[in-house]
């Protein structure tokens, strides 16, 4: 049997393997799990302290955090004053398993003693080993950065 040509969407990519026997095994591969661009500045982690960082210069594109960020988003309430900036971000809704897919969840910053003094709906995929998150630049100036979880 020859290799057919891959078959493509937006956002998969379904690759052919020559079967072992006689049945055909395909592997799909999520775009957004094999490209992304990472976030890991230290300053960006929940634990610290310290602000004059903020996200206006994101570009809306699917983001994963690496590094000394930590390896996802903030899920819990994060200090004001924490991650580099004033107003800090945290995903709500918990993180999705590999099954759920993308999912829309709602990114809160914490501001003036209010949890979810401004927000804004993500999307976010459990690629298996690592979750991915579509962000673009938040609206409300600069202020406002998304955090990443300890680890």
């Amino acid at each position: 049997m020859k290799n057919e040509p891959k078959r493509t969407s937006s956002r998969l990519t379904i690759v052919p393997i020559l079967p072992a026997r006689s049945e055909l095994t395909f592997i799909v591969l999520i775009l957004e799990c094999q490209s992304y661009r990472t976030l890991s500045e230290a300053n960006r982690v929940q634990s610290y302290r310290g602000t004059g960082n903020c996200d206006k210069s994101l570009v809306k594109a699917w983001y994963r955090f690496t590094g000394a960020a930590g390896n996802k988003m903030a899920d819990t309430l994060v200090p004001v004053n924490h991650c580099g900036t004033s107003a800090t971000g945290y995903l709500t809704g918990g993180h999705p398993t590999v099954a759920q897919g993308a999912v829309t969840r709602r990114v809160c910053f914490h501001w003036a003693n209010n949890n979810c003094y401004w927000s804004t709906d993500i999307q976010v995929r459990n690629c298996g080993a690592f979750y991915v998150y579509e962000l673009s630049k938040p609206s409300a100036g600069c202020s406002l950065r998304y955090c990443g979880n300890q680890k």
